[in-house]
């Protein structure tokens, strides 16, 4: 049972490593940074710790994810400005920094979130302000687009799946330890974002990493979405059928949210074209 749960960790994290970098090429960094806030890495850890650890300790967990979100929020945010910061220095140099600068501030700010009495409410509140106050300082951020294509070659996919799967393994591996607060906490961390940003960062330069961290935020409605159901479906239909219709919440979260982009920017064209 063990080793299938350490197996099954490992390549859930890999598909879904690949998956977003093979977006990111064929179609935009933009529409990956906004799928990176589907609930992959959340509901992988929440699903491994609550299977690991039982309903009611992911349960309690999940109400801290959703407080963490605001934390993940911050690693971003923590990431862009280190970069920009250290954009004189070679570039391994700058992403170093950058890696060393976000990681530090979301565990900063995860450890404080973790040792106050939040709840949904409270939590859902502190979160979209964040998401306000951070689309805001994102915004003189430009959409590029990735130019040219790197060769998906063994090393390559190494790199870009193992970092998400030891995160995963890392998280999940000390919810015990750690308590429910701060695992809910942690597994807010942008498991699945942060690898790909770094890699984009190392592969096509800060401006197509900055790309993904300003559309970062539009698309975290959907791991509140996620959250929030999972707090209230692990209770009344367990792990798995709670993670499947949470899954169907965050979706349907996302559709909505295409919809109405897509109208605003008919509305938009249709403006320009009368003017």
């Amino acid at each position: 049972m063990v080793e299938v749960l350490f197996i099954s960790k490992i390549l859930v994290s890999i598909l879904v490593v690949v998956g977003l970098s093979a977006i990111a090429e064929r179609v935009s960094p933009k529409v990956a940074g906004i799928l990176s806030g589907y609930p992959l890495g959340t509901a992988i850890s929440l699903f491994f710790i609550g299977i690991e650890n039982g309903v009611d300790f992911a349960t309690h967990a999940s109400v801290f994810t959703l407080s963490g979100l605001t934390a993940s929020l911050t690693l971003v945010f923590g990431y862009y400005h280190a970069s920009r910061v250290t954009a004189h220095l070679s570039l391994p140099v700058s992403v170093f920094i950058s890696v060393l600068a976000s990681v530090s501030v979301f565990l900063s700010i995860g450890f404080g979130l973790s040792k106050l009495p939040l709840g949904l409410i409270s939590g859902f509140v502190l979160c979209a302000v964040a998401i306000v106050v951070f689309t805001l300082l994102f915004r003189p951020i430009q959409n590029t687009l990735v130019t040219a294509k790197v060769r998906f070659t063994r090393w390559v996919l190494l790199v870009r799946s193992l970092a998400a799967a030891g995160m995963v393994l890392l998280i999940t591996g000390v919810a015990e330890w750690a308590g429910s607060s701060l695992a809910g906490i942690l597994a807010a961390f942008p498991i699945t974002l942060f690898p790909f940003l770094v890699i984009m960062h190392l592969t096509y330069g800060a401006a197509q990493a900055h790309t993904v961290i300003k559309n970062y935020p539009l698309g975290i409605g959907a791991l509140i979405t996620y959250v929030i159901s999972v707090s209230f479906a692990y209770p009344a239909l367990g792990i798995g059928l709670g993670t499947l219709v949470s899954f169907g919440f965050a979706t349907l979260y996302l559709m909505v949210f295409y919809f109405i982009n897509q109208r605003l920017r008919d509305v938009k064209s249709l403006k320009v074209k009368r003017s």
